[in-house]
């Protein structure tokens, strides 16, 4: 990559990912095929979940969970105020209230202060979104026993975290601390389906309902059948019947996505080993540098996954604007993003929620640069990133 424009974060595509595309393209069914539950029992071995439902992106797999979760109107679900829109508007998609919660000022994560601070202003909260931010796990342990006390249902967003691992063992999306986690496979994630999303869950029939619900519900299984008419006089179902019993939607994955993602999966190991010496080396280059930039604070409880790679900078110190730096960076060849605009800044939630007061959000946003992270880079790209870095801010060691 040395030389070229780096990009926040990108795929990493080999010909053995295209080869396995183009093979389905050649020989096997376009949607609806074998490939499908190929992945998705991959999946669930790479997660340590009992079940995984493949679905078309990672929007569609937050609100597919939250409508197997019996979430609808009059309901409350909490979601941190730092995520991406999606998380918050799966919730309103479905019909329910969101009550944004606060975050720790220093990583963006949902604390247990802020997730109770959040329950004192609810009167019907029936779920809590923790949103795995930037590829580091929110401290479920610490959440639990509010969960408990609170009988909260917990769908855990994990489109940063695929490959993060616990701890005490296993890792986001196992079940160990959620009803519900969901993926994205975006380019710029952990793996690259195009586009793509995945729920895991443990209980079986949740599953089962989530695959109707990805396929508009039609029930083609004659057990599920209501109406005498799917059967024949002699008994036998008709071959062309089929039901549908809710109101669904088409969120499918094609066999071709899903045959990228058997590929990029086999390597899933390797991309977050690759990100993780990247973001040491940025630790070691930026740590101590300056008091008015510093990596985000890493979690103790669990290893990151590195989807990104943010940094907080004090610009009112370092004399520049985050607009100006962005601009710099990006004329020395360096790309850089802002994860995220807080969802409850947004006029559609100002609407509806009022005017935020989320201090912690409110001084991580001010703060926040993502750096380029992604497997292929160099150790002499991240030495370019940190040099345009230091040259535009003006620091030295």
């Amino acid at each position: 990559m040395s030389g070229k424009f780096l990009p926040y974060g990108r795929h990493q595509i080999d010909e053995d990912d295209i080869a396995a595309v183009v093979d389905v393209l050649r020989h096997g069914v376009l949607t609806g095929g074998p490939k499908v539950d190929e992945f998705e029992n991959a999946f669930s071995r790479v997660t340590g979940a009992k079940h995984a439902v493949v679905c078309s992106n990672g929007t569609t797999a937050l609100h597919l969970a939250v409508i197997a979760a019996g979430i609808g109107p009059g309901d409350q679900v909490i979601v941190p105020a730092v995520t991406f829109l999606s998380t918050a508007n799966a919730v309103r998609m479905a019909g329910a209230d969101v009550i944004f919660a606060d975050v720790c000022p220093d990583t963006g994560l949902l604390t247990a202060e802020t997730l109770i601070a959040a329950l004192s202003r609810c009167e019907n909260a029936v779920a809590v979104m923790p949103v795995h931010l930037n590829g580091q796990c929110v401290e479920m342990p610490r959440l639990d026993g509010i969960i408990q006390k609170h009988f909260l249902k917990v769908i855990t967003d994990c489109c940063h975290a695929l490959g993060a691992q616990y701890a005490g063992g296993g890792g986001p999306g196992d079940g160990q601390y959620e009803d519900f986690a969901c993926f994205s496979l975006h380019p710029v994630k952990s793996i690259a389906m195009g586009e793509g999303g995945v729920v895991t869950t443990n209980d079986a029939s949740i599953a089962k309902r989530l695959r109707n619900l990805r396929g508009h519900d039609m029930r083609r299984d004659p057990e599920d059948w209501k109406m005498p008419s799917g059967f024949a006089p002699d008994g036998e179902p008709n071959p062309w019947y089929y039901e549908m019993h809710e109101l669904a939607y088409n969120y499918r994955a094609t066999d071709m996505q899903c045959a990228l993602g058997l590929s990029q999966l086999g390597k899933l190991g390797g991309f977050v080993r690759r990100r993780a010496e990247i973001a040491d080396r940025y630790d070691a280059a930026l740590t101590g540098l300056s008091n008015a930039l510093k990596p985000v604070q890493r979690t103790s409880l669990a290893a990151s996954a590195w989807h990104l790679y943010p940094v907080l900078i004090d610009f009112k110190a370092v004399g520049i604007s985050r607009a100006e730096l962005m601009r710099s960076l990006h004329g020395h060849g360096v790309g850089t993003q802002v994860h995220y605009v807080p969802v409850p800044w947004q006029p559609y939630y100002r609407e509806l929620c009022g005017e935020p007061d989320f201090p912690g959000a409110e001084r991580y946003y001010e703060a926040v640069l993502s750096l380029p992270i992604f497997p292929g880079m160099s150790d002499s790209d991240v030495d370019r990133v940190v040099a345009a870095l230091k040259q535009t801010l003006g620091l030295t060691e």
